[in-house]
């Protein structure tokens, strides 16, 4: 009897755990300076060794660990990614997607397909945003993800787009500021804002460390007011989180603090109108945006049916320049596009083709 490649999906689970108490753990950390037998690793981690060499096994089948004998082990170029210190780790990402909290909104999906309630929202009687605010901990975690994440964007961006032409750019929903510190390293002339909520701005210093001189730190939220006098403003991975109805308040917001010519960057996902299995990153961070947010990838399509969104995207007087593609990576940003403002009634088009 042939396999059903199903099988593998629906123990997918236990890779996905595997991986995330590893990172938990901190194994990747401990592995680093060398190859450690399970005992070794156990008085490092605080594990129980016999239980971390079925681990280790496990881990040796999902090459992120190397068998170098009957009881040594050691770190892999694969397994790289899960130390802290990596400068592609992706540890928090890690802990994030594949932690309790994102795993219990995926585990009551169902629920979530019948009443078209979001689960997060549903077990929490929070939004994820109120619940950072009370968790300091998760909310730490979920800002060294998106900084991970935006590190392995912001190169394609800065190459894609050029901030020199600007004097001053907002980054919104910025969070520790490594995508606006890219952009400003890009441009030496150029001047930056960091706007976000204060729990995201916490650890601001480090990623600012080299460009600080030329950037102010502003605590506020994009739905009560947002600075003004840039030139550019950015939003990236912010639309998603939210309903049609928010997303056009988000974007009337920035609107209205925009001069006759600034742009507005928006950088986000696109779903296909037909996808294929090129699709799976963005469709299955749709489905994560269902259960988590309320939110979603958009699609061309999905917007200009949307009678929230289309009374954005109608607006006359906003010319939108072609959206820049970028090229595929794992994170899934695919481009932006930029929205200048020639008008003061209206908010900017809203585009999913980025």
């Amino acid at each position: 009897m042939t396999r059903s490649p199903l099988m593998d999906l629906a123990f997918g689970y236990m890779p996905a755990q595997i991986v995330h108490v590893t990172a938990e753990l901190g194994l990747a950390d401990a592995l680093a300076p060398g190859p450690l037998s399970s005992a070794q690793l156990a008085k490092e981690t605080g594990a129980h060794a016999p239980s971390l060499l079925r681990l280790l096994r496990a881990l040796t089948c999902l090459g992120v660990v190397e068998q170098r004998g009957p009881d040594l082990f050691a770190l892999t170029a694969d397994g790289q990614v899960l130390r802290a210190d990596a400068p592609d780790s992706i540890r928090s990402l890690v802990l994030l997607f594949c932690g309790p909290d994102v795993w219990r909104t995926w585990g009551d999906m169902a629920e979530t397909l019948r009443t078209g309630e979001y689960a997060w929202h549903r077990m929490t009687g929070m939004t994820p945003f109120e619940y950072f605010a009370a968790d300091e901990e998760f909310s730490a975690i979920f800002n060294r993800a998106m900084a991970e994440h935006t590190r392995a964007v912001a190169p394609g961006l800065v190459a894609a787009h050029d901030f020199a032409r600007y004097g001053t750019v907002a980054d919104l929903g910025g969070g520790d500021g490594s995508l606006l510190a890219a952009i400003l390293r890009s441009a030496p002339g150029l001047r930056g804002v960091l706007y976000d909520l204060p729990a995201g701005l916490e650890a601001s210093a480090g990623p600012l460390a080299d460009v600080a001189d030329r950037c102010e730190v502003v605590p506020g939220d994009f739905f009560e007011s947002v600075p003004e006098g840039a030139d550019a403003y950015v939003l990236k991975s912010v639309l998603h989180d939210w309903d049609d109805e928010k997303a056009a308040a988000i974007l009337r917001r920035v609107r209205a603090s925009m001069r006759p010519d600034a742009r507005l960057l928006i950088l986000e996902q696109v779903v296909p109108e037909v996808v294929d299995a090129d699709s799976r990153g963005t469709v299955m961070n749709d489905i994560n945006m269902l259960v988590s947010t309320g939110g979603r990838e958009r699609t061309d399509r999905g917007v200009a049916r949307s009678p929230r969104l289309r009374g954005v995207r109608d607006g006359r007087g906003d010319r939108a320049d072609p959206a820049v593609q970028l090229p595929r990576h794992r994170g899934g940003v695919r481009g932006v596009a930029a929205y200048r403002r020639q008008g003061a009634a209206r908010a900017p088009r809203l585009s999913s083709n980025i």
